[in-house]
């Protein structure tokens, strides 16, 4: 395998024009899916919105994009604005349309290496409420049943009368969504955990499960940087390390769920890393160089008192030189990674979810300046990498994202079972709350047609 120890030697002699980004013809749209969810796909990234601008922006008719909206309506996932006036008040008053962010929330969890995070999230990927915990546990049934146990005082506490439709479960390492299944994460000893069939018994939610990474992708083409709707590659750089590409709308996983799996990059001898012991016998690897742990353990040897590496960026934060020097040599080795992935898929933007990057401006600029100098494909270090667009609330999000993306590709098929579950329990609770007025029997039918 390559090392990305090298800069790239470029010719000294005649060679041809390197392609520029501006040479080449724009990008399509990223695809959107199709009916109901492009709809309700549109009403997120325009709304409040008129239907006839909702038909324009899906190329559905207007009498379709009437029939979804309705659907929506119906179910509490949209709801109407306001009317507004053609020209000068001219013309049939529209109606437009928008999410309706007070019926639902989602849930979401996210598995790190040391604690998890269990969070609320509403229609519109906004952060309700968040609680972290340190693992007391890494046998998988028992933490997942303890975090499910962690959901219903959340809700208790921030939920505000507000249904919470699905749970999503984001982890680091090998996730197949199609089974709910975590496949391997080295760090926590789980192989083969099936993490939806636990925590689906342990909540009685709908449980969807997929790659911290590919969570956080969805989450920036539906809510954060809108560049990523063509094509993205997500880089994060945690406890774990790995990548997530998605184009045209789709998110790539390959048939072993094993996609962006990049801890293992060698990054070569020499220069500014490539020393550090990775657990695969081999020394440099990507992660082994820029994890959390590598981070708090090169502190640690430098003399800084830090015991976790939140401590050790809060240090940086505050201008300890060595701590900024330690954030940035690891963006500058982040960039060499960042440099391979945009000359492999050539994507529209990458994406960096690293702290320092958000939060170090000094971080983000030398991570685009060694893409600069490393990268063949990229002209434009400055447009083409960018940081998260939920630093500061990261594992929040990709939990949340993961339910938020399975409902958003599908509404219809995410919330009629709800509903049918929740209309049955309403029907009972009011049957045995009525009385009848002249028997004062408990449990009297309603009248056909009557809506609770």
């Amino acid at each position: 395998m390559k090392s990305l120890s090298a800069p790239v030697r470029r010719p000294s002699g005649p060679h041809p024009t390197p392609l520029r980004r501006s040479d080449i013809p724009a990008a399509r749209p990223g695809r959107r899916p199709a009916g109901t969810g492009a709809v309700f796909g549109a009403i997120l990234d325009h709304g409040p919105v008129a239907r006839s601008t909702v038909a324009r922006l899906t190329g559905l008719s207007p009498a379709s994009v009437s029939g979804h909206v309705g659907q929506l309506l119906a179910r509490g996932l949209v709801r109407e604005s306001a009317e507004t006036a053609g020209p000068k008040g001219l013309g049939r008053p529209h109606i437009p349309v928008e999410i309706d962010t007070g019926r639902f929330l989602v849930a979401g969890a996210h598995i790190a290496v040391a604690h998890s995070t269990v969070s609320l999230m509403d229609l519109r990927g906004r952060i309700i409420a968040e609680d972290r915990q340190p693992h007391r546990t890494t046998e998988p049934r028992r933490m997942l049943t303890e975090l499910a146990g962690r959901l219903p005082r959340l809700v208790a506490a921030h939920a505000g009368g507000r249904t919470v439709l699905a749970l999503g479960l984001a982890t680091g390492h090998r996730v197949d969504p199609d089974t709910g299944v975590v496949v391997a994460h080295p760090h926590l000893g789980w192989r083969d955990v099936p993490a939806r069939d636990i925590l689906s018994a342990a909540t009685g939610l709908p449980v969807h499960v997929d790659s911290h990474s590919r969570a956080l992708a969805r989450a920036e083409q539906l809510f954060g940087e809108e560049s990523t709707r063509s094509s993205t590659v997500l880089l994060f750089v945690g406890a774990v390390v790995d990548a997530a590409f998605a184009t045209e709308g789709a998110m790539h996983r390959g048939p072993r769920s094993g996609a962006g799996s990049v801890a293992h990059l060698p990054l070569g001898a020499g220069g500014t890393g490539g020393a550090e012991p990775c657990s695969c016998g081999r020394t440099g690897c990507l992660q082994s160089e820029v994890s959390e742990r590598a981070m708090v353990r090169r502190a640690a040897a430098q003399g800084l008192v830090v015991g976790s590496f939140p401590e050790l960026l809060e240090q940086a934060l505050a201008g300890e030189v060595r701590a900024v020097a330690l954030f940035r040599r690891r963006a500058r080795l982040v960039g060499r990674a960042a440099a391979l992935l945009l000359d492999m898929f050539d994507p529209e933007v990458l994406v960096v979810v690293e702290p320092g990057a958000g939060r170090i401006p000094e971080c983000l600029a030398d991570l685009r300046a060694e893409v600069a100098e490393r990268s063949w494909v990229c002209d434009d270090p400055e447009r083409a990498v960018v940081p998260s667009s939920f630093t500061g609330s990261v594992l929040a999000t990709a939990g949340g994202a993961v339910a938020l993306g399975a409902l958003y590709v599908d509404p219809l098929r995410t919330v009629p079972r709800f509903l049918a579950d929740q209309r049955a329990a309403s029907d009972a609770v009011h049957r045995k709350a009525e009385r009848h007025p002249h028997t004062g029997r408990m449990g009297v039918p309603r009248q056909r047609g009557e809506v609770p």
